[in-house]
């Protein structure tokens, strides 16, 4: 069945065929467990996520209308389980800080320069010590904001993917999106300036 197209085994399915079941799960399944270690960073909880959300879909295929596109239906199943597990882990949402807070502030209401470093060597800033920093600073991003950069800065979907699966606006998403990569930069700027700095190269800065 690894050639047939997900509407084909998805009709399958709701026809009682469960092996076309595993079929969708084989296509998806690493797809959904990067997914969420990225936006869980613990494997048991990456592993409850895909469980629960290949659940979901089973439960759901009856019901699904094919508006949009399966893939997209199945992000947006996964994503919003991986929130629902966040949200239980922060018992006091209330307290997350503005994004504006994980911005270092050089006097109350100044925002100093930040590098950028967006258009450096990539070998600087794709190494594995370079990855598991912005994972580090991802993990600070309220969820929401996390999820739409992971989605549309990692995953390589569009704005309007991005929306889809989440179920916001592409303003919505082009909004948070800015924040979140702000919020990123601020938090970041500090290594990646040691890291070129190191390698004989001069940051450049933007305000």
């Amino acid at each position: 069945m690894i050639n047939l197209s997900d509407q084909v085994l998805i009709d399958k399915v709701r026809a009682g065929d469960y092996q076309a079941f595993e079929s969708l799960v084989t296509r998806y399944e690493a797809k959904i467990y990067r997914l969420a270690i990225r936006m869980l960073r613990n494997p048991q909880d990456a592993e409850d996520a895909l469980q629960e959300t290949f659940l979901q879909v089973f439960r759901g295929l009856a019901s699904f209308e094919g508006r949009s596109q399966f893939s997209t239906w199945l992000f947006r199943l996964a994503t919003n389980v991986c929130l629902m597990k966040i949200r239980h882990r922060e018992t006091e949402p209330s307290k997350l800080l503005p994004l504006e807070d994980y911005l270092p502030k050089l006097e109350e209401g100044d925002t100093p320069q930040i590098m950028d470093w967006a258009d450096r060597p990539e070998e600087a800033l794709l190494s594995k010590e370079s990855r598991e920093k912005m994972m580090e600073a991802l993990d600070k991003l309220p969820a929401e904001y996390r999820a739409v950069f992971i989605l549309r800065d990692i995953e390589g979907f569009s704005n309007a993917e991005t929306g889809e699966s989440l179920g916001i606006s592409v303003a919505a998403v082009k909004s948070r999106l800015h924040r979140a990569r702000l919020a990123l930069r601020g938090m970041l700027s500090g290594y990646f300036e040691k890291k070129l700095t190191a390698r004989g190269l001069e940051p450049s800065m933007e305000a």
